[in-house]
């Protein structure tokens, strides 16, 4: 197991200029989890150093994940979380989900598989309630708009095909990739998704706009159904 992913089962006193240094040093690479969240939460909780408040917050929720989608509730009933430390935690996660939204931008061309799974996961991958979305694109597979279609909850979402065909209208899309997320964290496609699938398929070639992907996010991975020859 990569110690830069794990909290140091000892915790030696460290402050945090040492640990910018540390940073500048060697890089962000080399920092420990617990190490790179003290560098943010900067002094930490009184008589209590910033490292061992980092390894005693990653310890309660087991992972860094779980701390940073942990609720403001919960985390406001934290010994040494104030509002400084609180605001920190909330933000990170919609940082880190803009940062790799930044990959593609409007106007950009989708380059691989890859950089397009990267982006959905980004944006989907740890939200409490599915989400299904579509990623229009033009003749050259350039990017036109991402748009967040319909919200539904944790048991599943209602789809209208009408609304993907308008939408898609509206931009001027060559093409569709649609994708929505499992908040169970499976990302097996189940009969309804391959439904949907299919009737959005049928709706878009109506108009001419091909359907290129349907991507299921999960936790840790996510499913093309067009690899599956469902699309």
């Amino acid at each position: 197991m990569d110690a830069s992913t794990t909290a140091p089962d000892v915790v030696r006193p460290r402050g945090v200029g040492a640990l910018r240094q540390k940073l500048m040093d060697s890089g962000p690479a080399a920092l420990s989890e617990a190490e790179l969240l003290a560098v943010l939460l900067q002094p930490g909780r009184r008589g209590e150093a910033v490292l061992a408040t980092s390894v005693r917050l990653l310890r309660r929720y087991g992972g860094l994940r779980p701390l940073l989608g942990a609720s403001a509730d919960e985390l406001s009933a934290e010994r040494g979380v104030g509002g400084a430390t609180l605001a920190t935690l909330r933000a990170l996660p919609e940082l880190a989900r803009r940062y790799f939204e930044a990959s593609l931008p409007v106007g950009s061309a989708i380059r691989s598989p890859a950089d397009t799974e990267r982006f959905l996961r980004a944006r989907l991958r740890d939200l409490p309630h599915e989400l299904f979305c579509c990623l229009f694109l033009d003749n050259r597979h350039r990017v036109l708009r991402f748009s967040e279609m319909f919200r539904g909850t944790i048991d599943g979402t209602s789809v209208y095909p009408r609304e993907v065909v308008k939408e898609a209208l509206a931009v001027n899309a060559a093409a569709v990739i649609l994708a929505h997320n499992h908040p169970s964290g499976v990302a097996e496609p189940s009969q309804a998704d391959e439904r949907i699938t299919r009737r959005l398929k049928a709706a878009l070639e109506l108009v001419d706009i091909r359907l290129l992907d349907h991507l299921v996010i999960g936790d840790a991975s996510s499913t093309s159904l067009a690899s599956r020859g469902l699309v």
